[in-house]
């Protein structure tokens, strides 16, 4: 009887402290879908990269709307001892930790049609935008700088972009990086870009999950045994109620 209390109490807290965190989010997410000019200003510049590129209101009230319905399911199901909430908080992490093997399955043994797939997408929009799209051009060139990477599979896929024509048919400077000096060409011309052969920004995003597979094992490792963990022990909660 006494496990039974502990664990009850553990159930309680560690929901709670869920149930917090889903209202945090749901609270950031709205408030960046209804006033995001005061959520830029205090964020800067790079909010408005990441903005653009991935609306992060509607995801943050996404990510806090399914962490609040965890939290409030598993802490009032342990709790008050409803068996009902108890299951309804055991199934929606099922899903979740279905969703995500499946998502880790398809991202190793697809990985070669998701670059084919995310080329047709991508590299069109580089065409397009590039050098046009002030907010779009300014995520490419973060991550180009952060990665030290050109493009998505190289330099050709800035060629006919707003950019390229420009700049007088040159490319970024990122595009003609020096691997032995650590800079960049002001001027990228296609004999310099040539020459470099900077790889594009997929191939070292992929390098550098590779690199450090160990530490996002881990991390990936450690989500499912805490969610492993909370089926576990709803169902436990579950099966010893009267």
């Amino acid at each position: 009887m006494q496990c039974f209390s502990f664990i009850k109490a553990m159930m309680v807290l560690f929901n709670f402290l869920i149930f917090l965190c889903g209202v945090a989010l749901l609270a950031v997410g709205i408030w960046v879908s209804v006033d995001g000019p005061s959520f830029l200003k205090i964020f800067g510049p790079l909010s408005s990269s990441a903005m653009q590129f991935v609306n992060v209101g509607y995801f943050l009230i996404a990510a806090g709307a399914v962490l609040f319905a965890l939290g409030f399911l598993g802490c009032y199901g342990a709790h008050t001892e409803n068996k009902c909430a108890l299951m309804m908080f055991f199934f929606i992490l099922l899903v979740i930790f279905i969703a995500e093997v499946a998502a880790a399955v398809v991202a190793l043994v697809y990985t070669t049609m998701a670059e084919h797939l995310l080329t047709l997408l991508v590299v069109p929009a580089i065409k397009k935008d590039y050098g046009s799209q002030k907010d779009f051009s300014q995520v490419w060139n973060t991550t180009m700088e952060g990665l030290k990477c050109c493009g998505f599979n190289n330099y050709t896929d800035f060629e006919d972009s707003p950019y390229y024509f420009k700049q007088n048919f040159t490319f970024p400077p990122y595009c003609c990086f020096d691997n032995v000096n650590g800079t960049s060409m002001e001027t990228c011309t296609k004999e310099k870009a040539k020459d470099n052969i900077v790889q594009g920004c997929f191939i070292q995003l992929l390098h550098d999950i590779r690199t450090n597979a160990v530490t996002v094992g881990g991390v990936a490792a450690g989500i499912g045994g805490l969610e492993l963990a909370a089926m576990i022990v709803s169902m436990y909660l579950y099966c010893n109620l009267k």
